[in-house]
């Protein structure tokens, strides 16, 4: 199920509430919109990145930007129970029996890894297949967060750009007082311009889609070392604990004793 990850959502809110709050308080916010500053900066920046990148990763990573503000990846303790489950079954009734089991979770990865264990290939082989399209989904990643840190990166150096552009048109212009105004707001809110882009929106969301893919990543990872645990026939315990070792320390932990007291209920209830 996918859910929202408020702390992106918390803190682009906080970010442009702060911003607009100190502009209200410094005089006439009024003053920070100009168009062709925003011409200079969005525009130019993002004809940059249409020139580094093709028209197919830029028009997919508009629609990957998404996993930065919602998430339906599983938590990683609830996929060891998951596997763990699996386990038993296939120690119960057979590697056969979790064919019905490959739909369990909405993942691609997850239904093509079970399959290909339940159809008997080779553990090998089925650990370069599900390798290789975890290297492949990691490149598909790649190009999002380098559109992101590109277009962060270009952003500034266009602010520069109008303000240089502004310095010129006021220079120009020495004789005419009246034009200075307009020419100098050109010069400094185009640099405004591209600091808020690069540093409160763009890079950011490179960060928060580096982080979903780390994620993945290493739910796929512990989905991989499952399969082969299952297949080989590895004691649904030990299974736990392998998967379990991808968890940080202090979750592992809370995870393991949790784990244990699950199973002495278990065998006070056969008692």
């Amino acid at each position: 199920m996918r859910r929202i990850d408020f702390m992106t959502v918390v803190g682009i809110l906080a970010g442009i509430g702060l911003m607009g709050g100190a502009l209200v308080m410094g005089g006439n916010p009024k003053l920070f919109w100009n168009v062709p500053s925003l011409m200079v900066t969005v525009g130019g920046s993002f004809a940059a990145v249409l020139i580094n990148f093709s028209f197919q990763d830029v028009k997919n990573v508009f629609g990957t930007v998404k996993q930065a503000f919602t998430t339906d990846l599983m938590e990683p303790e609830e996929l060891i129970e998951l596997f763990g489950e699996l386990a038993r079954k296939a120690r119960r009734e057979g590697l056969l029996a979790l064919e019905d089991d490959a739909g369990r979770l909405d993942d691609p990865f997850f239904s093509k890894g079970i399959q290909m264990m339940v159809d008997a290939m080779e553990p090998e082989m089925i650990r370069e297949i599900l390798e290789t399209d975890m290297a492949y989904m990691a490149r598909r990643h790649e190009i999002g967060q380098s559109i992101f840190k590109t277009w962060g990166n270009l952003a500034p150096s266009f602010g520069l750009l109008g303000t240089i552009i502004g310095l010129v048109q006021m220079l120009a212009r020495l004789d005419k007082p009246e034009t200075l105004g307009p020419s100098m707001a050109l010069a400094l809110i185009t640099t405004f311009y591209g600091a808020i882009m690069a540093y409160m929106i763009f890079i950011p969301l490179a960060g928060k889609l580096s982080l979903r893919s780390e994620q993945e990543m290493m739910l796929h990872q512990m989905m991989l070392e499952g399969i082969i645990s299952i297949q080989s026939g590895v004691n649904p315990r030990i299974l736990e604990e392998r998967l379990r070792s991808f968890l940080p320390a202090k979750p592992r932990q809370q995870q393991a004793g949790a784990g244990e007291i699950a199973r002495e209920e278990a065998t006070d209830r056969r008692i």
